[in-house]
């Protein structure tokens, strides 16, 4: 009877409390505009640029053709995470069942794991384009950047179903509050009074080659791509050069840096304080810069746009 007893206080646990950020009415209402106009401004931008990218023949390319998988998955990642969010600082719904916690970690994280690729590939594209211009219209065809971006999409969302099903054999007991505003791994691990020994190094290693791997990709083809900006004779078109890559590594930097402190480590025990501030670079703050440093500072991207809204305006002028 005891050990029954035992065992229904491990499994009842069905819904989880998220609490988000502690603070004043007045600062969760702050914070929920904040990130409101975040998440406005971020979907607004990336469907701009999927607009662009289908409808316009001279963006047709490798280059675009990534730049718009990357916009698509944007939209999906911050709408997976920040509307749950939002409804958070409302006060309105912090509840969210054991069910629906493990579908939104499993889109966040297979979106995200995504993007750690996607950007590597596009960092490979741009070193191949710079570094071998001759021969970049014959390596770099439909084709190939056609499966590179479904490589990238399979392996995110195939990877991310091994933590997810260690997840759905954790037993919970005491405390269903989760120290965060969204379902990560880490809290789910700090609140489970099962052996998580497995779920941690399954993450960890999942982790080391995803993440690691994508990074260590990009940054040599910036180190490539930049030794041979180093030799553009002329100084204005090394200036040019050298102030795109730096806006692009700047970004890398922080979406790289923030992933590896949040899952590159052995252990899930660290201060989730910390997690939640370095979370909101991952989920909120570089989605929203994504969009603007990769295509909207583009000349070209910002011509065609400038086009396309003189046009739909005449077209809403003569309704």
């Amino acid at each position: 009877m005891a050990e029954h007893k035992e065992e229904q206080n491990k499994t009842g646990v069905m819904e989880f409390i998220l609490l988000g950020f502690p603070g004043s009415q007045s600062l969760q209402m702050s914070i929920f505009m904040s990130f409101l106009m975040m998440y406005i401004l971020t979907v607004w931008g990336n469907v701009a640029i999927i607009i662009l990218v289908t409808t316009n023949t001279q963006f047709h390319t490798p280059m675009y053709f990534f730049l718009g998988n990357l916009s698509f998955l944007e939209i999906w990642y911050t709408t997976a995470s920040i509307p749950k969010i939002l409804a958070i600082f409302l006060g309105s719904s912090r509840g969210v069942s054991f069910a629906g916690c493990i579908v939104q970690f499993y889109f966040i994280f297979s979106f995200g794991c995504t993007e750690q690729l996607l950007l590597s590939v596009m960092a490979y594209d741009r070193y191949l384009a710079i570094c071998y211009p001759l021969h970049y219209r014959t390596i770099m065809n439909f084709s190939l950047s056609s499966k590179l971006a479904l490589s990238c999409w399979l392996v995110g969302f195939l990877v991310i179903s091994v933590p997810t099903y260690f997840i759905t054999t954790l037993s919970f007991c005491g405390s269903n509050v989760i120290n965060n505003f969204y379902c990560n791994i880490d809290s789910w691990i700090v609140l489970s009074c099962s052996d998580t020994h497995i779920i941690e190094m399954a993450a960890f290693v999942i982790a080391l080659i995803v993440v690691v791997s994508s990074c260590t990709v990009t940054l040599c083809s910036y180190i490539c791509i930049i030794s041979t900006i180093l030799h553009i004779p002329s100084t204005k078109g090394q200036q040019k050069a050298f102030s795109t890559c730096s806006s692009h590594l700047a970004l890398l930097i922080m979406w790289y840096g923030s992933s590896i402190f949040l899952f590159v480590k052995p252990s899930k025990h660290v201060a989730l304080e910390v997690n939640k501030m370095v979370s909101i670079l991952c989920l909120i703050v570089v989605p929203l810069l994504n969009p603007f440093v990769y295509t909207l500072r583009n000349k070209e991207v910002k011509g065609a746009l400038r086009q396309f809204l003189q046009y739909f305006g005449r077209k809403l002028y003569v309704k």
